[in-house]
């Protein structure tokens, strides 16, 4: 009989472990799609989107300029000593193109979003929760997620492709400076190879990851802050704490996680 126990009771706590992941992520679906919902009710809140537009796309345009170019200056110089031990320098344009249009650059911009952007919205999303803020909303019958979310998701999917493409933009122009003007590779074959190697099938492809990377940064993010006061043992300032580092590690690794589904789905 205590052998039974003995071996039931760790699938018992895999259970329990398993039925709350699964709860918390419908309750998370079923707030993505009460914001998705709303952003198509009226009135429109052109001013929050644009608010929102403003605060997670155009502030962070110094941030992505800043990693894209030296991104792209690493994989120039790395991939310049890898290419020269086959006698093939002349596909560095194609080799920093398609790393940076199919791979870092639609990851590494949602990561750096996360930890400017994502982080931000959960602390002031948690602090108007535990400040009543959010419940006041209710109080004047105003939806919190129409009002709180749905701007957020509509910024989120404008912004994050406009930043991949700046990102890419910039990380191959970085990877010319290192191969053109630091090693000596001829500008003109550096820029031709981009131009033949690069498809519109890859350009599309880092879009597509851009838009589900914009959507799970702002469910996990916004979710965190919107729940704040259901941390257990964790209330107040302490909470909030909490929330926000939980929520930029959740989206930073879910960012990965999607990132290799989706590349198994496009190739």
């Amino acid at each position: 009989m205590s052998r039974a126990i003995f071996l039931t009771r760790p699938l018992a706590q895999l259970g329990r472990v398993v039925m709350t992941l699964l709860q918390r992520f419908g309750k998370a679906a079923l707030f993505l799609l009460h914001g998705i919902t709303h952003m198509f009710s009226r009135p429109w809140q052109w001013r929050r989107v644009l608010e929102q537009l403003y605060f997670i796309g155009a502030k962070s345009i110094v941030v992505i300029c800043v990693t894209g170019l030296f991104t792209g200056m690493v994989l120039g110089l790395q991939g310049y000593y890898t290419l020269s031990q086959f006698g093939s320098t002349s596909l560095l344009g194609s080799a920093v193109a398609l790393t940076l249009i199919r791979e870092l650059g639609p990851v590494l911009t949602a990561i750096m979003i996360i930890g400017r952007a994502g982080s931000a919205m959960t602390a002031e999303i948690g602090i108007m929760r535990i400040s009543e803020q959010i419940d006041a909303l209710k109080t004047m019958t105003i939806d919190p997620i129409r009002f709180l979310v749905s701007p957020r998701i509509i910024a989120a999917l404008i912004s994050f492709p406009l930043l991949t493409a700046i990102f890419d933009t910039v990380g191959i122009f970085g990877g010319y400076l290192t191969g053109s003007q630091l090693l000596g590779i001829n500008p003109a074959i550096y820029f031709y190879r981009v131009e033949n190697s690069v498809l519109m099938a890859d350009v599309i492809e880092g879009f597509i990851k851009s838009l589900f990377f914009s959507i799970t940064v702002i469910t996990v993010c916004c979710y965190h802050g919107y729940y704040t006061h259901t941390r257990r043992n964790n209330f107040g300032a302490k909470g909030v704490g909490f929330s926000t580092t939980t929520a930029v590690v959740q989206a930073s690794i879910l960012v990965l996680v999607i990132d290799y589904i989706l590349t198994s789905v496009l190739l």
